[in-house]
C-alpha cells in the first residue's frame, strides 16, 4: 500500500479524502503550518517534509507556489499528483499508478482538469449508450459530441464562502423592509439578484463597467473612494460585499492608493443617514496586503475605522460554513492557507 502525505489541510484537501483513495495517509503538509495535527495525523511544515514516502498528493490552491519550491529543493517531482491548477501535467505520469490512487472519484476529476478523455468513463458511457439507444435522431454522432467529464462527481451545486455572505445580508435587508439599497462592487449573480427579485431597488457603483440593463438596478462606473456622487446623509441602507479589500490595489484598473480602501471607509460613514445601516463582508484574519489581490483585516481594525458606526453584529464564513456572533479577535492569527475566511460585519448609525 502506497504511503501518501497530502499537500494541504483546506478544502482540496477534504474533497480528496472524501471522494475515496487508496494507500496509507502518514500526514499532511501545510506550507504553513499552523497546528500539530489533522484528522489524527501529523501536519509537516515545508522544512519538516519526511522522506519515508511513496507519494505527495497536492491537493492545494497554491501549486505554482508548491511547484517552484520543490522544484527550488531538487525533489523528486516524479512522486508528486498534482490534482488542481497546473497548466499541463506534470510530476508522476504514470496513469495506472495515479488511478490506483485516487480510485474512480478522483481520477475522474483529474481527468477532467488535465482533458484525458480517453482514460476517464467517457468511452464506456458511450458504448453502453449506442448499445441502448433505439432512436435514430439521438444516436451518439461525432460532429455533435460535446464531452463534459467534470461534472459526474460533483454536489448539486455550491455552498461556498460567496453563498453565505450573500444570503446573510440580503436576509437582514429585506427584513429590514427598505426598498432602496446602494451597493458598492457586490456580485450582480448572487447578492444584488437577491435583492431584486424581492422587489429591492438597487443603485450599485463599480470602477468597472456593466454587463448590461437590469429592470430596478441603477449603475455608476466610477471610483467609489471618494463617493462624491452620493450626498452626505442620504443613504438609509448601504452594502458592499467582499469588495472595498480590493480598492487601491490597481487590480480592477482603478489607481494604486495603499489608503484607498480606507478612504472610502471614512466616506460611507458620511454618506449614511442617522439610523442608516451598513452591510460589509471583508476577508479577516492576520492582517497584511496579499498583493495585488486584496487585503487581509483583524476585525477590530474593521470595527475601529467605523467608529462613528455602531457594530451590531459580527459573523463570519469560511470553508463553506457559516458562524454567527464571533468575538472579534477569534480569528486574529489566521493564516488561511488558501481557504478564506470572510468577515460580516452590520454596523448601524
Amino acid at each position: 500500500m502506497k504511503r501518501l502525505l497530502i499537500w494541504g489541510t483546506g478544502k482540496l484537501a477534504r474533497q480528496f479524502i472524501e471522494n475515496g483513495y487508496h494507500g496509507e495517509i502518514i500526514g499532511f503538509i501545510e506550507t504553513n503550518k499552523l497546528t500539530d495535527t489533522f484528522m489524527e495525523k501529523p501536519i509537516y511544515s515545508k522544512e519538516e517534509i519526511p522522506e519515508e514516502y511513496d507519494f505527495i498528493i497536492v491537493a492545494n490552491s497554491y501549486v505554482t507556489e508548491i511547484y517552484n519550491l520543490c522544484f527550488s529543493r531538487n525533489m523528486d517531482l516524479s512522486k508528486f499528483i498534482f490534482l488542481y491548477g497546473v497548466k499541463s501535467r506534470t510530476g508522476c505520469m504514470e496513469r495506472s499508478i495515479i488511478k490506483e490512487i485516487l480510485q474512480e472519484r478522483n481520477y475522474s476529476n483529474y481527468c477532467a482538469e488535465f482533458g484525458l478523455l480517453d482514460d476517464s468513463f467517457l468511452n464506456a458511457d458511450i458504448a453502453k449508450y449506442q448499445k441502448m439507444n433505439r432512436r435514430t435522431n439521438f444516436a451518439i454522432q461525432d460532429q455533435y459530441m460535446w464531452p463534459v467529464i467534470k461534472d459526474k462527481y460533483l454536489y448539486a451545486g455550491v455552498i461556498g464562502n460567496y453563498f453565505w455572505q450573500d444570503l446573510w445580508a440580503a436576509r437582514l435587508i429585506i427584513k429590514s423592509g427598505i426598498k432602496h439599497q446602494f451597493d458598492i462592487g457586490s456580485r450582480l449573480d448572487g447578492f444584488i439578484a437577491h435583492l431584486l427579485a424581492a422587489g429591492i431597488d438597487v443603485t450599485m457603483i463599480d470602477v468597472r463597467e456593466f454587463p448590461g440593463t437590469v429592470e430596478n438596478l441603477h449603475t455608476i462606473v466610477d471610483d467609489a473612494t471618494s463617493l462624491h456622487q452620493v450626498p452626505d446623509e442620504s443613504v438609509e441602507s448601504m452594502s458592499a460585499l467582499c469588495s472595498l479589500e480590493h480598492f487601491g490595489l490597481g487590480r480592477y484598473g482603478d489607481e494604486v492608493d495603499p489608503e484607498a480602501c480606507f478612504k472610502c471607509f471614512d466616506n460611507i460613514q458620511r454618506k449614511l443617514k442617522k439610523g442608516g445601516r451598513l452591510y460589509l463582508a471583508l476577508p479577516v484574519g492576520k492582517e497584511r496586503v496579499e498583493f495585488n489581490a486584496h487585503r487581509i483585516f483583524y476585525a477590530d481594525t474593521v470595527i475601529e475605522c467605523f467608529s462613528s458606526l455602531q457594530l451590531k453584529e459580527f459573523s463570519c464564513t469560511a470553508n463553506g460554513e457559516i458562524e454567527y456572533h464571533v468575538d472579534i479577535h477569534k480569528y486574529d492569527n489566521d493564516l488561511h492557507n488558501g481557504e478564506y475566511r470572510y468577515g460580516l460585519f452590520y454596523f448601524e448609525k
